[in-house]
């Protein structure tokens, strides 16, 4: 199960709200190679749920992500922060072994 805490789900119900998105719009969650450490996470929105995505809903907004990223993010916090030194999704991956410094990709 991929989670969020109760400030991701506030700001994404914003940025579904400000961008007039359709109502069953879901975050999709995923990964792809790439980054410092070898993976990078992905966000992104979407209408569109396949069958074999594991579907996930919290405070009423759906989090997909395809079978393949599920293998890497099981587990994962996706929360929101709104700091000085930047504002934006973090991802808490129990799975990660490394992270780069920067919190945008991992290792396993």
């Amino acid at each position: 199960m991929i989670a969020m805490t109760e400030r991701a789900v506030h700001e994404l119900r914003r940025i579904i709200k400000d961008q007039s998105l359709p109502e069953l719009t879901a975050l999709r969650v995923g990964v792809k190679g790439g980054g410092c450490s070898g993976f990078s996470y992905t966000l992104g929105f979407d209408d569109q749920v396949s069958e074999t995505d594991q579907i996930s809903e919290v405070d009423g907004v759906r989090v997909v992500c395809d079978p393949k990223s599920f293998l890497y993010l099981n587990g994962t916090q996706i929360d929101f922060e709104d700091t000085l030194m930047g504002r934006g999704f973090k991802f808490g991956n129990p799975n990660a072994a490394k992270t780069c410094g920067c919190g945008e990709s991992f290792t396993v």
